[in-house]
């Protein structure tokens, strides 16, 4: 989350009060971090009492797809999964045009995000994560996770005149064999569905019960804007390789991965192609953020509160990788 177009509380305040039943914009308050979208807490007085929000502009994502994201949380939230839910205006619409670009509100969800999780939190957001999978099943509407192969091909081009010789084979040499997984028969008899495809850390929010985090409650999963129809297994293996990091933070850690992992299948049991292509869709992983962190770096947009992540932490999670 960064900030790339700026909002004051006197461009929302008249069209808050007029157009939802949220009450009255009382304070709005750009969220650091990330590199997408505009991002602002939001906060609102309704009979006395406060309540929080998130409001979001879109930078990237056109109007025409954002309905699946916005709508996949509404489907997910009325399942009793813990996400953000859209609010809609008087009109019922849950997606709007602020400072000429699509924007939407969402509820804000309770806790703060563990980024040093230690196992516990890791079953949490196993058993979730599975149970979202599944909850989606029946979610109607369908839309390719946008920053998947496709996106590998056309992108990997624009940043290999900035890197070494050895990053450049490391780059090539890992997407070729990702083009021959992808167009594999066990890469098609993966089960798929909606998913998240971006649970990092700091996309999942925990409710301390007290100053022991391994009584933590989880609170939910955010950011859902990087979400698309893909292979479940590659949801897990985004997620293990963030949440499940050793020490030296690009080896797994055997104890919150067997965490994650017994969770996950505590719920939804991985199929043998999914046990079997367990490491390449770890490797498709790092290569996808790689990729990314790659691309923004090297490529970057003008923003408020902007920082990049450094690339090179998922060039070492995949040279990790393609050692197991």
């Amino acid at each position: 989350m960064a900030v790339f177009t700026p909002i004051e509380l006197s461009d929302i305040s008249d069209w808050i009060s007029q157009d939802f039943d949220i009450g009255h914009a009382a304070e709005i308050r750009g969220i650091h971090g990330g590199i997408e979208n505009s991002n602002f807490f939001l906060d609102t007085t309704k009979d006395g009492q406060k309540h929080e929000y998130v409001l979001t502009i879109f930078e990237r994502l056109s109007a025409e797809q954002l309905p699946y994201y916005l709508e996949l949380m509404r489907h997910l939230a009325n399942k009793g999964i813990p996400v953000p839910k859209p609010i809609e205006n008087h009109q019922g619409e849950i997606l709007f045009s602020l400072k000429g670009k699509p924007a939407a509100i969402v509820t804000k969800l309770p806790g703060l995000s563990r980024l040093q999780p230690e196992a516990n939190h890791c079953a949490m957001v196993g058993e979730m994560l599975a149970k979202m999978h599944l909850a989606g099943k029946d979610f109607p509407k369908s839309q390719e996770n946008l920053r998947s192969l496709g996106w590998w091909q056309q992108t990997i081009p624009s940043v290999l005149p900035h890197l070494n010789l050895s990053q450049k084979d490391l780059l090539t040499h890992e997407l070729s064999t990702q083009e021959d997984f992808f167009a594999s028969s066990d890469y098609d008899r993966l089960p798929q569905g909606a998913s998240h495809c971006d649970l990092f850390r700091d996309n999942v929010l925990f409710d301390p019960q007290s100053n022991d985090p391994k009584m933590d409650q989880l609170g939910g999963f955010f950011d859902f804007y990087f979400a698309g129809t893909d292979k479940w297994l590659f949801d897990l293996a985004v997620t293990a390789n963030d949440w499940c990091l050793a020490q030296n933070k690009q080896d797994l850690d055997p104890e919150r991965l067997n965490a994650l992992l017994s969770a996950y299948q505590s719920v939804r049991p991985l199929t043998p192609e999914e046990q079997s292509n367990w490491i390449l869709m770890l490797r498709a992983a790092a290569l996808r953020f790689w990729v990314s962190r790659l691309w923004d770096f090297y490529l970057p947009r003008d923003a408020q509160m902007l920082t990049p992540h450094d690339p090179t932490h998922f060039e070492r999670i995949l040279l990790s990788r393609r050692s197991l």
